[in-house]
């Protein structure tokens, strides 16, 4: 299999995969505590936020990039018992995508960086969504990131379409009836979270 068939069906398993007529690309999914890198201009990212935060990560001068979605740390135990898996997931979801973009030519200093999501969706006293906001913005601050777009807040779903070739990103609010399927994959996730730890560690990403 070549390279370029290999990275295909990587795309398609982690992802799913579908023609959509309107933008004329295959579309992949980007679930909730995946990611995906391509290189292809015919290639669009897709995924649905509630609480929860996508990376919209891309280097435009080698024309490769990816999305992530993520459930992001600091959850307090007393919204989530036994959250430690929860509580690392954000930067474990940063540093598996940025490191695939860097081993796949991209380079750190031309990375470029469009946050998604955060919304109040969860009935709580905590504002998760508020946040993961705040955290995804920290995390880019102090890595030195190039933060050029973000679409944080509010009470409704969101879907975002991403297109990682060139870094173009759309974001539409979804009606009120999506926000419960939003929600009970957020709490799901979470409930997972507190039975299965991240597994292996994790290094920081390096640009020789």
């Amino acid at each position: 299999m070549s390279i370029d068939a290999g990275r295909r069906s990587a795309e398609r398993r982690h992802g799913g995969s579908y023609y959509n007529p309107q933008f004329r690309a295959h579309t992949l999914k980007v679930f909730l505590g995946h990611h995906l890198v391509s290189d292809k201009a015919d290639v669009m990212m897709v995924t649905t936020l509630g609480s929860c935060v996508a990376a919209c990560v891309c280097d435009p001068a080698a024309a490769i990039g990816g999305m992530n979605h993520f459930l992001l740390p600091d959850v307090p135990d007393t919204e989530l018992d036994h959250a430690g898996a929860a509580a690392r997931y954000g930067s474990v979801a940063m540093e598996r995508l940025i490191n695939e973009i860097l081993a796949r030519g991209g380079r750190r200093s031309r990375l470029e960086v469009k946050l998604f999501g955060g919304a109040r969706v969860i009935d709580s006293s905590f504002d998760i969504g508020r946040k993961n906001a705040a955290f995804a913005l920290d995390y880019v601050r102090r890595e030195g990131l190039k933060l050029v777009g973000q679409d944080f807040g509010g009470t409704s779903a969101r879907r975002v379409h991403y297109f990682p070739h060139n870094g173009r990103a759309m974001r539409k609010l979804l009606r009120p009836e999506a926000l419960s399927d939003t929600i009970n994959q957020e709490l799901n996730f979470m409930s997972s979270l507190r039975q299965q730890p991240i597994e292996g560690d994790v290094e920081l990403f390096t640009e020789d």
